[in-house]
């Protein structure tokens, strides 16, 4: 069983949202949203030799995995704009269901993050706007 094969089965039979594995190490993470993202970016942690499986990705998510370097993953589901993200950051995804974007926690809009990010496509501008729109759904 390859890495991008075990991340999955840990993410389908785990209560993990994301999954990260390597030939040494698993990182796993029940948070939802890009938080785990920022988390392993701000540990300074980079995933070049990780596969990763993630419940949901997103245009922000796909940015951030183009600033933590990793380069494959699976999700459930992917927004269009996040799958042209990975795909021209040469990051290979397998994924299950295409999504025009992704909706938010209670299905009434798009996902706050998805829309923050929706005017660029520099990764670290994304960066950027992900710290700023956090601060303001936080408050």
């Amino acid at each position: 069983m390859n890495n991008l094969e075990k991340a999955v089965e840990l993410l389908k039979n785990g209560n993990y949202k994301l999954v990260a594995v390597s030939d040494n190490e698993e990182i796993t993470s029940i948070q939802r949203g890009v938080k785990p993202l920022l988390e392993i970016l701000d540990s300074r942690k980079n995933l070049h030799e990780f596969s990763v499986a993630d419940k949901v990705i997103g245009k922000a998510a796909a940015f951030l995995y183009v600033l933590l370097d990793v380069r494959e993953i699976y999700t459930d589901v992917i927004s269009k704009s996040a799958l042209d993200v990975l795909k021209n950051n040469e990051i290979n995804i397998e994924y299950k269901t295409l999504a025009e974007a992704i909706k938010n926690r209670s299905n009434t809009g798009f996902c706050p993050m998805e829309t923050a990010v929706q005017n660029t496509n520099d990764a670290e501008t994304a960066l950027v706007l992900i710290r700023e729109k956090l601060k303001q759904i936080s408050i």
